[in-house]
């Protein structure tokens, strides 16, 4: 009975197409870090470079450090600097880095609650249509050290 059991499981399985060796889905997050801004300032960039092991999309990002955190791009259109939120998240190519920098994509945290410090850190929490979501403490990092842009 139980060698029954076992090969109708087997079967369900392949039917699915599915194996029970196969790896979930991922994502890996590397190069992680947000500009430092002034006190005064309203928000603030993050950046990550994200690799997905399957196609997947980064759908949301949460904060408890700023009132609320935002997917955005930014590009320059005729002379004037747009940002706009990308309220779909952001697809992930498999086996390909999106790059998440200044002047390109980014995390914008709205109303920060600490100003963001050279030093200091912010949590996000990533998450995803099917990889796990991930908490990271992403370290500030001087506006110099990104080059020209300012948020």
């Amino acid at each position: 009975m139980n060698r029954m059991l076992l090969a109708a499981a087997a079967l369900i399985l392949a039917a699915c197409g599915q194996s029970a060796d196969a790896a979930p889905p991922s994502v890996a997050v590397t190069n992680a870090w947000c500009r430092a801004a002034p006190a005064v300032a309203p928000a603030g960039g993050c950046y990550v470079s994200l690799k997905a092991s399957s196609e997947d999309r980064l759908v949301a990002v949460e904060t408890k450090a700023a009132d609320r955190a935002e997917i955005h791009t930014m590009s320059v259109e005729g002379g004037v600097m747009r940002m706009r939120e990308l309220k779909e998240g952001v697809a992930l190519k498999a086996g390909q880095t999106t790059e998440f920098k200044p002047g390109g994509l980014h995390i914008m945290v709205i109303k920060p609650k600490s100003p963001l410090t050279e030093g200091s850190s912010v949590t996000v929490t990533l998450k995803f249509a099917k990889a796990p979501a991930q908490t990271l403490a992403l370290p500030v990092r001087a506006m110099a050290a990104a080059g020209g842009h300012q948020h």
